[in-house]
């Protein structure tokens, strides 16, 4: 089994676990989600697929930045970490917002397949730009505890297993069809939990 090999699973064990800690909307989804990002940026830099790489770099300061969104209420109501946060409720996306989200996930696709074609070897630029451009914005909406993530993510993740089974990223495109599943069942439990 080869190191590559080896990280990827890793990585993959690491990924399922920060999947059941975001359905169950549990703070210590962001520090696995650091650890998970450091592993995958080996992964993807080894796959070829740079903006995932790169995606990773941007989710290792997402998930600083949704630790404290989290977090921030219970600093100061003295409630322990490992409870769900008691300002920051489950709620719809703004109508307000979908908008710009879509213009900026757009925007994100088209400026990272630039980038993609015409300064790296990647062999899946437009694929590999659209999940890394949905991939921002559904993370910000998972900050915010916005309902709504959940279908980027299985848009996300639908086309992220055919690229991995595609490269050959076997046990990252397992975690993948796992991650479809979850993000389904997430939403409607999501859905539930906000009442």
């Amino acid at each position: 089994m080869s190191v590559d090999l080896i990280i990827e699973i890793v990585a993959a064990i690491i990924g399922l676990t920060y999947l059941f800690l975001e359905y169950k909307a549990n703070v210590w989804l962001w520090p696995v989600g650091i650890l998970m990002s450091v592993f995958y940026v080996i992964v993807y830099m080894t796959g070829k697929f740079y903006a995932d790489a790169a995606l990773q770099v941007y989710y290792i300061g997402a998930n600083a930045y949704g630790l404290m969104k989290w977090t921030a209420s219970r600093r100061h109501k003295g409630v322990s970490n490992d409870s769900v946060s008691e300002e920051l409720t489950i709620c719809r996306t703004p109508k307000r917002l979908w908008l710009p989200l879509l213009l900026v996930s757009i925007g994100l696709w088209m400026l990272l397949f630039l980038i993609l074609r015409n300064f790296t070897d990647s062999p899946v630029p437009l694929g590999d730009a659209f999940t890394t451009s949905l991939s921002i914005v559904a993370m910000w909406m998972l900050s915010r505890k916005y309902l709504e993530q959940w279908l980027f993510w299985v848009i996300v993740n639908v086309v992220c297993v055919a690229l991995y089974f595609w490269k050959g990223l076997y046990p990252t495109a397992i975690l993948y069809t796992v991650y479809v599943i979850v993000a389904v069942l997430g939403y409607f439990r999501w859905k539930r939990l906000m009442g």
